[in-house]
């Protein structure tokens, strides 16, 4: 009895069984392809992680020598700055009189010849306003080793004696500036009745200096003491000699007014006491009186 061979249609599953294998490697291998793309997508970011301090660390040479030639360029500047060719060597003082040129030169410290840009202009002006005379300062720097000292010295109104009984000349704020000879033609200051016996008397002189820098050229000349109390009422005397009481230096133009009239147009003998503390009111005692 002779075996039938099989029929192909029949039996599928021998036939269907390699189809399934390569559908399912066809499934293994589209799995495995997004994995391998994370993997190269992950490797792309790290990389360019690292980029950014690669690109710091390729510019981290220049900007130390950048560094470095400006630090050179600052040392060598300040060397030449402070270097001979920039050291004080001339020194120009306009305005001084009456103050030695050697003292003022010796304070003002340039003498030494410090590097122009060390010069303080401010520090000179200080050094130089212990000095008597002088009032106001102005310093300039002329580069590249001059300075320019423009002194503004004070003005004489009075003179006054001081505690050595040496006559002084008083300047507008009753300031002492120095010695002046007996011949000196400017009013002389006296205090009545001071507590100090000497010139500057404190607070109260002050109205007698500020009342001799206000005198009008009219009959200036004529006043040859200026008399102040311990109130501050002030007195002129002239060389007639008649004298005129002002009292507090307020509204001096109206009393001056009033001096010069009275002078002008009124006989007066030696020893009048006129009384302009009110420049409306005046009131003549003394020998005319009677």
């Amino acid at each position: 009895m002779s075996r039938r061979k099989p029929i192909a249609g029949s039996v599928s599953a021998p036939s269907r069984a390699p189809k399934v294998r390569r559908s399912s490697r066809r499934v293994a291998v589209e799995s495995e392809a997004p994995r391998r793309g994370r993997r190269s997508r992950s490797r792309v970011r790290s990389t360019d992680a690292l980029a950014p301090p690669r690109r710091r660390r390729r510019w981290l040479p220049y900007t130390i020598a950048l560094l470095l030639v400006l630090t050179s360029l600052g040392v060598g500047l300040n060397w030449l700055v402070h270097s001979s060719i920039f050291r004080v060597r001339h020194i120009v003082v306009i305005g001084l009189r009456h103050e030695s040129r050697g003292a003022v030169l010796a304070a003002t410290g340039l003498i030494t010849h410090p590097p122009l840009l060390d010069v303080a202009t401010s520090q000179v002006a200080r050094r130089l306003a212990v000095f008597p005379w002088i009032g106001t300062v102005a310093v300039t720097k002329r580069w590249p080793s001059t300075v320019v000292i423009v002194v503004h010295e004070r003005t004489p109104v009075a003179v006054a004696f001081d505690a050595n009984h040496t006559l002084q000349y008083v300047d507008a704020t009753g300031h002492d500036l120095g010695p002046a000879p007996l011949s000196a033609n400017l009013p002389t200051l006296e205090y009545l009745h001071p507590q100090q016996r000497s010139w500057p008397f404190q607070h109260a002189g002050f109205n007698a200096a500020l009342v001799a820098s206000r005198l009008p050229p009219a009959f200036a000349a004529q006043v040859s003491v200026i008399t102040v109390t311990a109130s501050g009422s002030v007195s002129l005397k002239f060389t007639t000699p008649v004298t005129f009481i002002l009292g507090l230096p307020t509204d001096l133009t109206d009393k001056f007014v009033s001096v010069a009239s009275v002078i002008a147009h009124t006989q007066l003998r030696p020893g009048d006491v006129v009384d302009v503390r009110v420049p409306g009111e005046l009131a003549v005692s003394g020998p005319s009186a009677g």
